[in-house]
Parts: C-alpha cells; sequence; structure tokens
C-alpha cells in the first residue's frame, strides 16, 4: 500500500506563510481598487429563494379599461376544480369592476389545458368575443407530461390568436406544486385579476387596430346578434 508523504514541519509551515502573505497582499489590493471593482471581485451570495411572479407585477391603469363595450369570452378546464374556479371568479369580477357586462361575459369549459387551443379557434371563429382568457392550471408530475401539455397548449393558444386577430390570454398556471397554484390563484396575488385587465385592454387595442367605430366595436353589430331568419340569436352551441 502507498504510503502518504509527510513534508517536514518546517515546509508545512513556509507554505502556511506564503499563502497567509498572499491573502493579506489581495486584501490590501482589494482595499485600494475602485468601488466598481470591488463589487465586481465580492463574493457572490446565492439567493435563498427564487424569483416568484405575483399577480400584480404588471401593472395596469383601470382609467384607461373601459370595458363597457367589450365581449369576453373565458374557457376553463376541469382538472384542478378549486384552483380554476377560484382564478375564474377572479377573472369575471374584475371583469364587471372594468365595465364588462354580465351577459358579454362568455364561459365555457372543456376537458383539460389540452383542449384549450381548438375551444378558443371556435369561440374566435364564431366573431362573437373580442378577447379570450383560456384558464387551466398544470401540475408537474413524476413523468414528461407536464413539458409536453405546456409546450403544446402555449404554442397552440398562441397560434390561435395570430391566425383570428383575436387575442387570447394565456391564463394557465404551470407549477411543481398544488401549493404554488394555490397562492396564484387566491388573494390579492389571484392571476385571474390581472388576465382579465389584460383581456379587456388587449380587446380595446384590437378595436383600435381594427378601427371599428364605438357604437359597434367590439365585434357588436346587428349581424352578430341576428339569426338566419332575422329572429335574435344569443349565441352558438358548445356553451358560446
Amino acid at each position: 500500500a502507498a504510503v502518504p508523504v509527510q513534508l517536514p514541519l518546517r515546509e508545512n509551515t513556509m507554505a502556511l506563510l506564503r499563502l497567509s502573505v498572499v491573502a493579506a497582499l489581495l486584501q490590501g489590493a482589494v482595499a485600494f481598487a475602485p468601488s466598481s471593482l470591488r463589487r465586481s471581485v465580492a463574493p457572490r451570495v446565492a439567493k435563498t429563494t427564487a424569483p416568484r411572479m405575483g399577480a400584480m407585477d404588471v401593472k395596469f391603469d383601470p382609467s384607461k379599461l373601459e370595458g363597457e363595450n367589450c365581449r369576453i369570452g373565458i374557457i376553463t378546464t376541469r382538472w384542478n376544480p378549486e384552483i380554476i374556479s377560484s382564478l375564474q371568479t377572479g377573472c369575471k369580477d374584475t371583469l364587471k369592476d372594468l365595465g364588462v357586462k354580465e351577459e358579454n361575459i362568455f364561459e365555457t369549459e372543456v376537458p383539460g389545458a389540452f383542449e384549450l387551443p381548438l375551444a378558443a379557434r371556435f369561440l374566435a371563429l364564431s366573431g362573437t368575443v373580442d378577447a379570450i382568457v383560456c384558464v387551466g392550471c398544470l401540475i408537474k408530475g413524476d413523468t414528461q407530461h407536464f413539458e409536453y401539455i405546456s409546450q403544446a397548449t402555449s404554442s397552440g393558444l398562441m397560434s390561435v390568436g395570430i391566425q383570428t386577430s383575436t387575442p387570447v390570454v394565456y391564463g394557465v398556471l404551470n407549477v411543481n406544486t398544488e401549493q404554488q397554484a394555490l397562492d396564484r390563484a387566491t388573494g390579492p396575488d389571484n392571476h385571474g385579476i390581472s388576465w382579465a385587465q389584460t383581456a379587456v385592454e388587449m380587446a380595446l387595442l384590437r378595436s383600435a387596430a381594427l378601427g371599428m367605430s364605438k357604437k359597434t366595436g367590439m365585434g357588436f353589430s346587428d349581424a352578430a346578434k341576428l339569426g338566419g331568419d332575422g329572429e335574435k340569436k344569443e349565441g352558438g352551441g358548445f356553451g358560446f
């Protein structure tokens, strides 16, 4: 067996002395360095908590969000019903606070997040809404299912918005734990609040971009409300 080599006591002492001298010189050099340089060489301490985005991180000006002429669709999923219900309530209550009429809020549901893009496309093509909020919750599990569904859902909803010129708000929580979802679905951090504000802002932006008048803007027109026989038509099937 190999025998560890031990340095003589004197050599050990000299080595420690050299290290002490080098450390002292470095400390002296840093003391005379510019403050900006001292910050760059200072030891970095890792943060113990990861940055967290709250529902109120994006600021909205309520005075500019006049939703009385807006028609908003809300599509929810049936997975994680407690979380979804809280998000839906936060979204709907905020829409009403912004002036959106009860009869101009269209609600329907689908089985899961993967079905949201197609349902959003159906609703967008119906011409009955000016913006859509898609509400869902994906909680990471032990398999790659979470990654596949998250990517497909976000990409699909983006495509619907671009292809139909109808704003689609991505209201899907992507979290690691159920507690993270609850934190973002309740109280002042209820993300449904900011999703509703985003929907109204984007609906108004769409109206301005497409040159809709204030009287018939946001998709409101006699043609949209009448059926082929001239009778009033409240909406199509499938909950719209």
